[in-house]
């Protein structure tokens, strides 16, 4: 079961506002990825479920964070049907993400009281969402719909949460331009998580993007 009630989650969410995209079939990437962005000040992290055996080396993540990254709320990601929600939630994640709105996923999550994040790319389904009991919604894909629809749906929907997901790069221009408009948080993978750097494994420098990426943010 997860280890961080939703609340939790949430406050984590809302303490460190970005949250890194990624999926590796190697669980010793994966690990080093996770402690990586733990050492640079990353509380939460999505683990994407985009390969075969996901579920397997999700669970074997799990177990690595709990032991080395005891503060890390770990979530999954690209979850789009209630089984695979079920699995996922049975490993202990923290959160589940979906690339759009699917109801059955939202009564898998809240029956466990978990997190459920959607994408949404209009009013209308951010609406739904939040009716089913999300807090926080997706954005998705960010880089087509920009920050004036993040602005222009908190004018007749000022409680609602977005984080934002596509588009999102590590630097001032591109962050300032989204949390002005009100994103509550940002997720970000290759762009943060640059495929060089993992492929010829610089940890450090990983440590190091997520660590001025959340001094950027800190300084708006």
């Amino acid at each position: 079961m997860a280890k961080y009630d939703k609340p939790s989650v949430m406050g984590k969410i809302g303490e460190t506002r970005i949250i890194p995209v990624f999926f590796d079939s190697d669980i010793d990437v994966a690990e080093k990825v996770v402690k990586a962005c733990y050492d640079g000040g990353i509380r939460v992290f999505e683990f994407t479920n985009r390969g075969d055996f996901a579920n397997e080396i999700f669970a074997e993540l799990m177990l690595f964070v709990r032991e080395n990254c005891p503060d890390m709320a770990l979530g999954a990601g690209t979850i789009i049907d209630a089984p695979s929600a079920a699995i996922f939630l049975q490993y202990g994640a923290d959160f589940i993400v979906s690339p759009c709105f699917y109801p059955e996923v939202a009564k898998v999550c809240n029956r466990r009281c978990v997190p459920y994040v959607p994408g949404c790319g209009t009013v209308t389904e951010i609406s739904v969402a939040q009716e089913a009991g999300c807090d926080l919604v997706k954005v998705f894909p960010g880089d087509v719909l920009g920050p004036k629809f993040v602005k222009d749906v908190l004018a007749p929907l000022p409680w609602t949460k977005m984080m934002v997901t596509g588009g999102v790069a590590p630097v001032r221009d591109n962050l300032e331009g989204w949390f002005n408009a009100g994103t509550y948080c940002v997720g970000m993978g290759s762009r943060l998580l640059l495929k060089d750097l993992v492929e010829k494994g610089d940890w450090e420098e990983i440590t190091l993007r997520c660590r001025q990426a959340l001094d950027t943010l800190g300084s708006l």
